[in-house]
């Protein structure tokens, strides 16, 4: 196990922890019904299992692939292929996704400026494209000559006109700049309280709010690309009512899982990595302890750095209590 300096949160594993949470993982050989997968990580590769997996099984696939870049991490190269190359890489398993979702299901795709085009014709080929969604990526220390790569994209598709889109559940608070009020002084659209003034706002395709995971966040891990937690609770709440079926089949650290726990959806995760399944694993027994979720609070979205007071309700809590609350402003915690 790595030295972490004192006040290093970053999850990490021991030779017992490898042990005991890689006793828990599961391995396919032949088709499984759901409740062999329910709630479990699956440390297979990909590709040699989605044929095992049930049909329509799904309510929201979350899918976060290799990006394409030349890279290395955990004995592993990356080489960066043609775009037309990637696409190919794409249609020999992102079809398959269709079968796996529901028929009123969402897909959610990452991918970042470099493939966007190979990604969109791919995603297109099989489902209804129905927005890309941009969030920023403040973490990194800039480039000399270009523009900071700050970015990521996320496509947001589905299989027909029928699917969950749950706009109250995702809304953002963010804090008033220009406090309208009516003739007789009561403030339009927003709430003055002790902590300041703010605004329940619709989400937008433009995500500014989301934080990078680093090492003084519980959720940190050594996993070079790891998705903050915030980023799935949006997709998650807007994409699924409690009890859903959340499908990751390249799961990393095991963020997309983690947070459909927190917020009381079932999932399934695979991974081709003993050790990332390993971390998921030890990530989703410390949600039952820790289960909140940073930035998002009481049932809503806060901006980047907003200082909060209360205590926080369990994320379950909230996603529970979420459907009551939506036509109130709450109070920054």
């Amino acid at each position: 196990m790595k030295e972490r300096a004192p006040r290093n949160r970053t999850i990490s594993l021991s030779s017992e922890d490898r042990e005991r949470y890689g006793s828990r993982l599961l391995s396919l050989t032949d088709s499984a019904e759901l409740d062999t997968i329910l709630n479990r990580t699956i440390h297979q590769n990909m590709l040699a299992v989605l044929d095992y997996l049930p049909t329509n099984f799904a309510d929201l696939i979350f899918v976060d692939p290799p990006y394409n870049l030349s890279k290395q991490f955990n004995g592993r190269t990356f080489a960066a292929r043609s775009l037309d190359a990637y696409e190919e890489w794409l249609e020999g398993w992102l079809p398959q996704m269709t079968r796996l979702l529901k028929p009123n299901g969402s897909l959610y795709l990452c991918g970042d400026w470099r493939s966007s085009a190979a990604i969109q014709r791919a995603a297109q080929r099989h489902f209804i494209v129905r927005n890309r969604i941009t969030w920023e990526r403040e973490k990194g220390r800039g480039a000399k000559s270009n523009w900071k790569n700050a970015a990521e994209d996320i496509w947001f598709c589905t299989l027909s006109d029928e699917y969950v889109f749950n706009v109250d559940e995702v809304k953002l608070s963010r804090r008033v700049r220009a406090p309208y009020t009516d003739e007789d002084g009561v403030p339009k659209d927003w709430q003055d309280t002790h902590n300041g003034r703010f605004r329940r706002t619709h989400p937008s395709n433009l995500w500014t709010d989301v934080t990078v995971p680093f090492w003084s966040m519980p959720e940190n891990t050594d996993h070079p690309t790891q998705k903050p937690e915030k980023l799935l609770a949006k997709v998650i709440l807007a994409s699924t009512y409690s009890d859903a079926v959340v499908f990751d089949p390249f799961l990393g650290s095991g963020t997309t899982s983690v947070v459909a726990k927190k917020l009381g959806r079932r999932y399934v995760g695979i991974e081709i990595e003993r050790d990332f399944c390993c971390l998921a694993e030890k990530r989703l027994e410390l949600a039952v302890e820790s289960p909140t979720i940073q930035g998002y609070e009481e049932g809503v979205f806060w901006e980047r750095n907003s200082k909060t007071e209360k205590n926080s309700l369990s994320a379950k809590q909230r996603a529970n209590n979420s459907y009551s609350k939506q036509s109130q402003l709450f109070e920054p915690q």
